[in-house]
């Protein structure tokens, strides 16, 4: 059952939404490796909430060519 814990990410001012997805994804790793069960399910948990919150927030973000498929294989982008 999960039970996430923390300020709901549709309230987090931007500044502290940045911070919260940055501490996410520097202890990912370690959760991942380490972590019981239930801080695995918690940690991604939040981590797709605030990712999604920060997907609604900047529907239009600037997506770097090289980070889809096309780029990865070295394919020409279609301009």
């Amino acid at each position: 059952m999960s039970m996430i814990t923390g300020i709901p990410g549709s309230e987090l001012p931007e500044p502290d939404l940045l911070r919260e997805l940055r501490h996410l994804h520097e202890t990912r790793h370690d959760t991942f490796l380490h972590g019981s069960p239930d801080s695995l399910r918690e940690h991604t948990a939040r981590t797709f909430e605030l990712e999604h919150e920060y997907l609604r927030r900047h529907p239009d973000r600037d997506v770097d060519p090289r980070r889809t498929r096309e780029g990865a294989r070295g394919e020409p982008q279609n301009a």
